[in-house]
């Protein structure tokens, strides 16, 4: 157990001195790692709000707009179920939170039960017992009636569906800013929460993750304008919406659109900001994958010389007339935009659109004082448990003590190293995770040197006695640091904030504690040991 081969002294030194080389750079400023060889590790952790400063958002995503949303697709998926099955229906609509079917014939009931059947989905974990139906079908009070009602599984289905679009959205959107350090996460059932530090204005962040970025493509009625629905009503299959920001494209009434749109946001696949070869205004241009290339170019081809509208959340941006045929996929947006206001937009739609609408419920920002007092705060914890540590292990234990000091140094130094390479964010718990290691690397060095000592009592020599120690103690750290692992990562799986931060130490800090424990301590006594070998090894402890 004590015997190392050149090969083992090697590998262990080796990851002892790239674990220093890798956490170097983080006891040094930015400043100072500039004029350092390019070959040498630059990279440090990124520092969390609470020790960098920075802003915090809580957004709170619009659970009745979900459900709206998903009633209107169920109602389109009902209607063309229908039509391809060939049964006739006088009214579909959506009412009361449920799409009412009404059909032409009583006697097609079966039939269309069947057919309706087929929009229902199993959603949910059937291992945790919450899976289930989304959809609720049931034969109305009147013949040829059904209703199609939206079950609770189905609605938290879709809720976390749409809270984990959105954290993608929003993570693209945040990346496009230049940073890969903010956070974003889920906080309950619909709300996200967004940690970005370093940054004192929020205004910016704010505007950018504020705008759904619902993009769609719509035909405008050729013949009725809003004023007249809106007097009369409103052309079956078409609704009514409204203008954006003022320019050439506005009107006061609203535009009169088809409700389906020709394509959507879906099919879009870059937009960049630029400006216009003619009139020098900011524009947008965008690009289209291969399908909504295709149907993009078949409606301005059959609809040459009429109006189509783009529309951004549910209002008109612009409404341009088709002078030819656009078969190329690509096109550009125009309107009021500013320099500012394009280049926000273009990130939106390149990131996709959220799938609702997100309010901020709670903001807060940290300053960097603040952030600065927690990091001096945290050194001093650390560095005053650490040397209370060294010294109760140097009055316990000697030399051997010396050799756990040294052992627990380069523990951190691993951790650290560890967090550099991966870009984990060091919180404040996380540098309380720091310190519990130190502690748990300790006890680790006290068990193995306990157990030596019974074995010394029992009357082993000391080398027997060493080995024995080193032996039999390695199964009672593993099962101890066994279970704590399993916790740590119980608790970056569900937690989320601090909590991953704390266990991303903890769990990193188990892993280098089993190795700094058997190996890195084994090999100074190895080398105190084969110092010994010119005279008798007196009692280690």
């Amino acid at each position: 157990m004590l015997h190392f081969d050149r090969s083992k002294t090697i590998a262990i030194l080796a990851t002892c001195l790239l674990g220093l080389l890798f956490a170097l750079p983080n006891f040094f400023t930015k400043e100072q790692l500039a004029g350092w060889p390019d070959w040498v590790p630059k990279r440090q952790m990124p520092l969390g709000l609470d020790l960098q400063g920075g802003a915090q958002l809580l957004l709170a995503m619009d659970s009745e707009q979900i459900r709206k949303d998903w009633l209107g697709h169920v109602k389109e998926d009902a209607r063309k179920a229908l039509r391809d099955a060939k049964i006739g229906f006088s009214a579909i609509g959506v009412q009361s939170d449920q799409v009412q079917v009404k059909l032409v014939k009583p006697e097609d009931d079966a039939e269309a039960m069947k057919e309706l059947k087929k929009l229902s989905q199993t959603v949910g974990n059937a291992l945790l017992g919450s899976s289930g139906s989304d959809l609720d079908l049931a034969r109305g009070t009147e013949p040829g009636t059904f209703t199609i009602t939206p079950t609770e599984v189905g609605v938290r289905a879709r809720i976390a569906s749409g809270i984990t679009a959105s954290i993608e959205t929003i993570n693209r959107r945040i990346n496009a800013l230049g940073t890969a350090e903010a956070s974003v996460v889920q906080q309950g059932r619909d709300r996200i929460l967004i940690q970005y530090p370093g940054l004192s204005d929020t205004g910016p962040l704010k505007e950018l993750i504020g705008k759904t970025a619902k993009l769609t493509f719509h035909e405008v009625h050729p013949t009725v304008s809003a004023e007249e629905a809106k007097s009369t009503r409103v052309p079956l299959g078409y609704k009514i919406y409204e203008s954006g920001e003022k320019g050439p494209y506005a009107q006061a009434g609203g535009h009169v659109l088809a409700e389906t749109p020709v394509v959507d946001g879906t099919d879009l696949v870059d937009a960049q900001p630029g400006f216009d070869q003619r009139t020098n205004e900011p524009i947008i241009s965008f690009r289209f994958n291969t399908s909504g290339a295709r149907k993009f170019g078949q409606f301005t081809k059959a609809h040459v010389g009429e109006p189509f509208a783009i529309v951004l959340d549910d209002k008109v941006i612009s409404a341009p007339v088709i002078r030819e045929a656009i078969l190329g996929g690509t096109g550009q947006i125009s309107g009021s935009f500013t320099v500012e206001s394009a280049n926000n937009l273009a990130i939106q739609l390149r990131s996709g659109a959220l799938p609702a609408k997100l309010t901020i419920v709670e903001e807060r920002t940290v300053g960097a004082s603040l952030g600065a007092d927690s990091i001096e705060a945290g050194k001093r914890a650390a560095l005053l448990g650490t040397l209370l540590v060294a010294a109760f292990m140097l009055f316990a234990y000697g030399l051997f003590g010396v050799f756990a000091i040294v052992a627990v140094v380069f523990n951190i130094l691993l951790i650290v190293a560890a967090m550099s390479l991966i870009g984990s964010t060091l919180t404040l718990p996380g540098i309380a995770g720091l310190v519990l290691t130190v502690g748990m690397a300790v006890d680790a060095n006290v068990l193995i040197y306990e157990r030596i000592r019974e074995e010394l009592r029992s009357g082993k020599p000391a080398i027997s006695a060493i080995d024995a120690g080193f032996s039999r103690a390695l199964a009672t750290i593993l099962d101890s640091n066994l279970t704590t692992l399993i916790a740590g990562l119980v608790m970056f799986w569900l937690g989320s904030g601090p909590v991953r931060g704390f266990a991303v130490t903890l769990s990193l800090g188990i892993l280098a504690t089993i190795f700094t424990a058997f190996t890195l301590t084994r090999l100074l006594v190895s080398f105190w040991i084969n110092a010994q070998k010119t005279r008798k090894i007196p009692a280690p402890l």
